[in-house]
């Protein structure tokens, strides 16, 4: 008799919908647009895309439409972190440069809206460049430590555990009680439709104190939006601390590159460093209009995602049936469907398939980044998308996963898993290869 084998199911293969799914499969398979766009949404594409790619300099600039980097920043533009709309990745050892990994800061406590104190002197972000004149604020060393384990059949393996030193703080010391959250910049395909799932849909699969008694608490994230002036659903971000495109793009606009916008008009800059440097040149109020904004959230939101391969194989299969034997489909649920929200109508109403409930998990104290952020513990994080996954190597040339990228492969980032998601890893890691290799093989093909 046959080993069980998962069924094929219809139109899994396209993952984002009719209208956002793409069959390239190449370097450039992040950065496809939708189809059936209207002609204003063709052009925003062109436009944001530009924007999204384009390196900002400092004021006064002779284009004035890209000047007011800085006077702090991680990078220079959003695609030297998401190069070709994909994911960073880690520093391979100490003195390397971060380019795509960035470190939240913060003390205990809430702000007046639920979120996090931003460190008193360093601010939300530590922020390792600067233009001109300016000292950055400082740099992060990343080492590994190594850590040993044994799969079910006594095959061993090792994980990487990163640890980090701050270093040449130029502003004085950090305050003793600072918190810190690595993130890595994540590939972001699929955006707009993840954006117009429905709430009430998202809800459904929220069981914050676990009153089914399977293990899995999943639990909404309730974020302030600077928009609408209240507390809404939280969807975007490792810790689903994101409303919406539009105020994470304009969020990583501000702490990530130094442009200032009409959601966030002031420049990630502490009263510590406004005094020492009082007159520093900027490029408008705001930097970024907010119709260059909208052009850049109309094409994050028109970005397709990759369609499935080799969905029929019997590997795959294999891997498929064992992925929901195991329960790693009780958070990265595999289909959801979008609702008629949005501006991009042909992203409505769509059947997807992004293996995630978008919601937070509780992944053990070993993933913990130790910092709240509005509900999220610090070892809660969201669900991330797995779709587009098997595809990070051909866009990014690595395979680093993980909210830190820690894990080096699909593998590594399975047995890191622990807290709600230890009984699913445990169940991995008795796997025997074939087995393991069929479950790896079929994520990869997401």
């Amino acid at each position: 008799m046959g080993l069980p084998l998962a069924r094929v199911e219809a139109d899994e293969q396209y993952t984002g919908g009719t209208a956002a799914t793409t069959f390239d499969f190449g370097e450039n398979a992040f950065g496809v647009q939708a189809k059936f766009m209207t002609a204003e949404q063709n052009g925003f594409f062109v436009t944001g895309n530009s924007f999204f790619r384009s390196s900002w300099i400092t004021a006064p600039g002779s284009v004035q439409t890209l000047d007011g980097l800085g006077p702090l920043f991680n990078d220079i533009s959003c695609g030297s972190c998401h190069f070709k709309d994909g994911r960073a990745q880690p520093p391979a050892g100490p003195g390397e440069p971060l380019r795509g990994l960035l470190f939240r800061l913060s003390v205990p406590g809430m702000d007046a809206h639920g979120g996090s104190l931003p460190e008193p002197v360093y601010g939300g972000q530590l922020q390792d460049k600067s233009i001109l004149g300016v000292k950055n604020e400082g740099l992060v060393w990343v080492s590994y430590e190594e850590e040993n384990g044994v799969f079910g059949d006594g095959t061993t393996f090792t994980l990487r555990k990163p640890v980090y030193e701050f270093r040449d703080l130029n502003y004085g010391t950090m305050s003793p009680d600072f918190q810190f959250s690595p993130r890595i910049a994540q590939q972001i395909p699929g955006l707009g439709l993840l954006e117009i799932v429905p709430e009430s849909d998202i809800l459904t699969y929220a069981d914050e104190f676990d009153s089914n008694s399977d293990g899995i608490s999943g639990k909404p994230n309730y974020v302030w939006d600077v928009e609408k002036q209240q507390t809404v659903l939280g969807r975007f971000g490792w810790k689903a601390n994101q409303p919406s495109l539009r105020q994470q793009a304009a969020g990583a606009f501000n702490g990530d590159i130094g442009i200032s916008s009409s959601l966030f008009p002031e420049d990630n800059f502490s009263q510590v460093q406004r005094l020492e440097y009082p007159n520093i040149p900027d490029g408008g109020s705001p930097e970024i209009p907010d119709e260059s904004l909208r052009k850049v959230v109309s094409y994050l939101q028109s970005l397709s995602v990759p369609a499935r391969r080799d969905h029929e194989d019997q590997q795959v299969l294999r891997g498929k049936y064992l992925f929901n034997e195991i329960k790693c489909s009780a958070c990265h649920r595999p289909q959801l469907n979008t609702g008629n929200g949005g501006e991009i109508s042909s992203l409505q109403n769509q059947k997807i398939w992004p293996y995630t409930d978008l919601l937070l998990h509780d992944m053990g104290a070993e993933l913990s980044d130790g910092r709240p952020d509005f509900l999220a513990t610090g070892n809660e994080w969201r669900t991330p998308p797995l779709w587009g996954i098997g595809l990070v190597p051909v866009v990014n040339g690595h395979s680093y996963l993980l909210h830190d990228g820690r894990a080096r492969n699909v593998e590594e980032a399975i047995l890191w898993h622990r807290g709600e998601a230890l009984e699913p890893k445990e169940n991995f890691r008795k796997l025997d290869l074939a087995d393991r290799e069929a479950l790896v093989k079929f994520v990869e093909s997401l």
